[in-house]
This record gives C-alpha cells, sequence and structure tokens, in this order.
C-alpha cells in the first residue's frame, strides 16, 4: 500500500516538473520573439541605408494685395474690416485664381452672376428711396430697421432726396451703413445716389449744414464761351464729384444732357440744361461727367431722347415729343451719341411719348422701340439703361399697377427701375415673371452683366 503510494507521487512529481519545464520554454521563446522584433524595429538588421528625404520648401501663400480690385481681393478687405457676414462662397476653390495671377474682369462677372439666386438678381434691378425699402416716413438715419430690409431685399442701389440729410456726418454714417448691409447680404456694393446737377437741382448743395457752394445752373456755364464753358463745366463736375464721394456716394444723376429749344415756358428742363447748340451741350456734358469720374463718382446722362423741346412736366402726366426720328437725331440725341461714343456708363430714359418714331403713345422708358432697337441697336450702347422715376404721372396715369410697369419695362430692355410707385409688387412681379420664363432669364443676366461692369469699374 505504501509502496502503491509512492509510485503515483512520484508520478505526479514527474507530471508537475514537465508542465514547468514547458512554461519555462514558452517563457523563452516568447522572450526571444520579443527580443527580434524589437532589434528589427531598430534597423539594426537593415542591410540597405534608407535614402534621405527629400526636402521641399514651401512656398509662401500670398494673400490678394489690398490694392487689387478683383471679387476676392474687395471681400478680403471687407472681412478685415469686421463685415464678419460677408458672403466669402462667391468662388468656389477650383475657381479661386493663384495669388498675383491676373483676373479676367468677364470671368470674374460671370462667376458672381452665377452665385446668385433669382431674388438677389432681381434685387439688383431697382433702385428706390430708403423710405420705399424700410415703410418709413422719413429716413436719415441706417439702423436695424434699414439692415432687415436690406438684407430681405439686397436692392442694386438706392437714392437720396433733401429730407435725407441733416449733416455731413449723419450723411457718412448711413450712407456706410446702407452700404455696409447690402455687401453683407449679397456680395455686391450698391449704387448710391442723389440728384446734384447744380443750380435748382442740388439735393445737397442746398442743405447749408454742409457748407457747399453750389456751381449754379448749367445754362450760366454755356454762356460762357467755348473754352470758358469747356474748363467751366469740368470744373463743376469736379467740385460736386469731389464732396459727393467723401460723403460716399457713388452715382450722381447728371448731367442733363436735354438739348432746350423752342417754347423754354412750361419746360421742365430750362436752366438745367447747357443750352440749344447740341453740340454744345453734348461737350459739356461730357466735360461735367469727365470731373464726376475723376473723383469716384458715376454719371448718368439724362433724359434720353430729349426732353428740351416739350412745354409738359412728366412728373404730372403723359408729355409727346413730336419729333420725327430724324429730327432727333439732328438735335436732341447728339448729346446722347456722343455719350455713347464716349462710353457714357448709364444713360436714364424719360416718359416722354415718340410716336413719330414708335407710332404709339407709349413712353420711352416702357418701349421696346425705343429702349431695344433704337438706344441699344441703333445708337449701339452697351451701358445701363435706367429708367426716370416710376412714381411720376406719366407712368402711373398708364399703369397703375407697379408690377405691370416694371415687368413691361425689363421686357422692353431696361436694365435697372428707378423708385417703383410700390416697391414690393414691382419686386414680386418680376421675380414672378423671371421665374415663369416671361421675361427671358438670359435678359436679366445681360443686365446683370452691365451693372456689374459699372460697378466693379470695368
Amino acid at each position: 500500500m505504501d509502496r502503491e503510494k509512492r509510485h503515483k507521487r512520484v508520478v505526479r512529481q514527474r507530471i508537475l516538473a514537465i508542465i514547468f519545464t514547458i512554461l519555462v520554454l514558452a517563457a523563452i521563446t516568447f522572450g526571444i520573439v520579443i527580443g527580434i522584433k524589437f532589434l528589427k524595429d531598430s534597423g539594426l538588421f537593415d542591410r540597405k541605408k534608407e535614402p534621405e528625404a527629400e526636402v521641399v520648401s514651401e512656398v509662401p501663400y500670398e494673400e490678394p494685395s489690398t490694392a487689387d480690385d478683383s471679387w476676392i481681393a474687395v471681400e478680403k478687405e471687407e472681412i478685415v474690416d469686421d463685415y464678419a457676414d460677408v458672403d466669402t462662397s462667391v468662388l468656389s476653390e477650383d475657381e479661386i485664381p493663384a495669388a498675383g495671377a491676373p483676373v479676367d474682369s468677364d470671368e470674374e462677372i460671370e462667376s458672381i452672376i452665377s452665385n446668385l439666386d433669382m431674388e438677389e438678381k432681381v434685387a439688383q434691378l431697382f433702385i428706390v428711396t430708403p423710405e420705399e425699402i424700410t415703410g418709413m416716413t422719413t429716413v436719415t438715419r441706417a439702423g436695424d430697421t434699414t439692415r432687415d430690409a436690406l438684407t430681405l431685399y439686397p436692392v442694386g442701389g438706392l437714392i437720396y432726396f433733401a429730407q435725407n440729410f441733416e449733416d455731413p456726418d449723419q450723411t457718412k454714417e448711413m450712407l456706410a451703413n446702407t452700404k455696409q448691409y447690402i455687401t453683407e447680404a449679397c456680395g455686391i456694393e450698391p449704387f448710391l445716389a442723389t440728384d446734384e446737377e447744380g443750380g435748382r437741382v442740388a439735393r445737397l448743395a442746398e442743405n447749408e449744414a454742409f457748407g457747399i457752394e453750389n456751381v449754379g445752373p448749367m445754362a450760366d456755364i454755356g454762356k460762357l464761351g467755348d473754352t470758358k464753358a469747356s474748363d467751366a463745366a469740368y470744373d463743376a463736375g469736379t467740385k460736386i464729384g469731389k464732396y459727393m464721394s467723401e460723403l460716399g456716394f457713388n452715382l450722381d444723376f447728371a448731367p442733363v444732357a436735354d438739348v432746350v429749344t423752342g417754347q423754354i415756358s412750361g419746360n421742365a428742363i430750362g436752366d438745367r440744361s447747357f443750352g440749344s447748340d447740341p453740340e454744345m451741350v453734348s461737350k459739356l456734358s461730357l466735360q461735367f461727367a469727365s470731373g464726376l469720374q475723376e473723383n469716384g463718382v458715376i454719371p448718368c446722362f439724362k433724359h434720353f431722347p430729349g426732353h428740351g423741346s416739350v412745354t409738359g412736366d412728366t412728373h404730372e402726366k403723359p408729355v409727346v415729343l413730336d419729333k420725327t426720328k430724324n429730327e432727333l437725331y439732328a438735335s436732341d440725341l447728339v448729346p446722347f451719341q456722343n455719350a455713347i461714343t464716349n462710353d457714357a456708363p448709364m444713360i436714364m430714359v424719360s416718359h416722354l411719348s415718340c410716336p413719330g418714331v414708335t407710332d404709339d403713345e407709349t413712353p420711352a422708358s416702357l418701349s421696346s422701340v425705343m429702349l431695344t432697337d433704337m438706344l441699344r441697336g441703333e445708337m449701339g450702347y452697351e451701358g445701363i439703361i435706367i429708367t426716370d422715376s416710376f412714381q411720376m404721372g406719366a407712368v402711373t396715369s398708364i399703369y397703375p399697377d407697379s408690377g405691370d410697369a416694371a415687368v413691361t419695362a425689363i421686357k422692353a430692355g431696361a436694365d435697372i427701375i428707378l423708385m417703383p410707385e410700390d416697391f414690393n409688387e414691382a419686386y414680386h412681379a418680376v421675380l414672378s415673371a423671371a421665374s415663369s420664363g416671361e421675361i427671358d432669364s438670359g435678359k436679366i443676366d445681360d443686365s446683370l452683366r452691365r451693372i456689374l461692369r459699372v460697378k466693379l469699374g470695368r
């Protein structure tokens, strides 16, 4: 019995020894594997030397210069000025030109247009008063109400009148805020305009708080004689352009390019015109416009096809310009044709009816014969066509519906509607017509191209 117990104990001890041996061998094997891996990772077993890494010097990114007038540069300047809400997605990463590379202005404009929705495109076709856009009675400030309105409707521009101006500081702040709001909303700076002709139409100079000397009526300049008149017209444009630009304006609805002939009594133009000689009016209008442009203010030649030989006032009722096409080309159209030859950026079209040309009494501002066939086609105009105010009796008496008037004008060839009687009605009518195809979307894009070329200084 004892012998049997001893035998079992010996067997048990041998089994434990075998197990222990196996465990030891396993531990040694594991240690060898770990050691080999460590040596291999350290590179000691590599027989071949690794090639040295190639050193690549990184070319530093050059930000667009603030002096560059490209769309990207303009937006960067606005962001630096803390306009954090500006849409910087106008160009995708694939479309952003290399730093320092020249930007093709047509490509730039096409990129801007492609990034606008139809609501923003249609809004660019209107210049309105601050009262129209905000619904306020009189506007002298641009605060939250203005911001909200312009965010919803980032219009192409605003026109201001005497009641909007208190003093230089108030005017500068109002215009600067308005510019910021529209630029934040759609990425395009607005036209900021007023009528500053000199003489009896001078919204700024007539306000004593500005301390501005009125340059006087253009008729007085026209009486000075050839050389003196030319210099005086340029000086008048320069003076007006300088103080308008300093206040923040970039568009003046001047010069008056109407040729005053025939009966002056009852004429709405009178001494606002340089005179009765078409060539002289043409020359002096160009000189005045040059003075504006050299000071950063866009001129607008008005009132095509010429308001100087009628006795009625389109502010009140329809007025007929009873001349044949040949008679117009011989006199009234001379200043406008010369302005076109000299790359006029903007021409304002009056509400005069010209049955001798159109065979009906449709106002010129609403007539495709006057806008598309004559002004664009025959006269070769490629700039912006803007209507005179659509709040005037010559339009409202024929088109009591602001929407109908606006749609008709755009279809006829106008690029910008000035001061519709009811902006909301006009805007939504044009938007609806564009969405339905009644107004060709290509026509709207063509208007935007002309507008952007002027806004971007192309």
